[in-house]
């Protein structure tokens, strides 16, 4: 079998080299493994500037956003002013299988898109509360926090899908109907975060500060706006290549995380893409949840603030 070879006009190489250390795979497994769900990971992607990171031999993994000067002419991308960086980035559009196996060969190995889509920069598609455990061994934890926000969604009048994060904790996404601006989703986050909180402060917290946790499982609620998410069935660059997958919430109790990887996964799924089986129908959000949310400081600033006035509080105490 050739390392080199050609598939919808793009050359693909080298696909005989170790994916990544631990990986536990090939150049070809990835390339073979999106290949095969590009119908199901594309529809995610599509209109969404896109963010990757890649492995190259040798390399650290680092994320990519602005497209390099050889992307090719066919690859859609769309200008995106970074207010972080005061430029503007030109991020690939990946709407087909040509361009996620141009990525492919570019060892791009993790896809995250953002909750908003490029032709609707201030309307979020998705609400996502990412629930992050205190320690990779802790996945039973992350469960537990998941069905608190599940029922936070139920007492709000709301529903969502939720899938493993590929890393090591668990993905909660609500899709929304467009109506809202990207300031009350925020919000609307936010309350709903704490909302969860309250139903068992001993295992979650929303607390943004890593000390300030305790231990417990965190509830992060930043993911808003521009944010990005890993999508469903992208790999993640982990001992194994686990990759992040869509569970029914009956179910949610019996996986862990690795127990889906870039070798396994389609044969997991057949032909079901039940990431769109198990989504909700579009929601709006209860003006309740959002009022809410406008009560509760924005975690960032918040975290900022605090940590300028711990570092005084050391630099007087010294």
């Amino acid at each position: 079998m050739s390392a080199d070879e050609e598939r919808d006009g793009v050359r693909l190489t080298n696909l005989d080299q170790p994916l990544f250390e631990g990986a536990d795979a090939t150049k070809r497994d990835l390339v073979d493994y999106l290949d095969a769900v590009a119908g199901r990971l594309v529809p995610q992607l599509a209109g969404r500037p896109l963010s990757v990171i890649r492995v190259l031999r040798g390399q650290k993994p680092f994320m990519q956003k602005n497209v390099p000067k050889y992307t090719p002419s066919w690859v859609r991308t769309v200008k995106v002013w970074a207010e972080t960086s005061r430029r503007e980035v030109s991020y690939a559009l990946c709407d087909d299988r040509r361009t996620l196996l141009w990525f492919a060969n570019q060892r791009a190995v993790e896809y995250h898109p953002p909750l908003l889509r490029a032709d609707a920069p201030h309307r979020p598609t998705h609400l996502v509360i990412d629930i992050d455990p205190p320690g990779a061994a802790a996945f039973g934890a992350a469960v537990r926090a998941a069905h608190l926000v599940r029922r936070a969604l139920d007492g709000s009048g709301l529903a969502g899908a939720v899938k493993t994060s590929g890393a090591k904790g668990v993905h909660v996404f609500v899709p929304l109907d467009g109506a809202a601006v990207a300031e009350d989703v925020a919000a609307a986050t936010r309350a709903l975060g704490a909302r969860a909180e309250r139903l068992d402060p001993g295992l979650a917290t929303t607390a943004f500060i890593r000390e300030d946790r305790g231990g417990k499982v965190f509830l992060d609620s930043t993911r808003a706006g521009g944010a990005t998410v890993a999508a469903a069935y992208s790999p993640r660059i982990r001992p194994g290549a686990p990759v992040s997958f869509p569970v029914a919430w009956d179910d949610l109790d019996g996986v862990s995380p690795a127990d889906f990887t870039i070798r396994n996964a389609l044969g997991v799924l057949g032909d079901r893409d039940p990431w769109a089986e198990l989504m909700p129908a579009p929601q709006a959000l209860p003006a309740d949840l959002v009022e809410e949310g406008h009560t509760i400081p924005i975690a960032r600033v918040q975290a900022m603030h605090e940590g300028k006035r711990r570092a005084k509080a050391r630099r007087d105490a010294g």
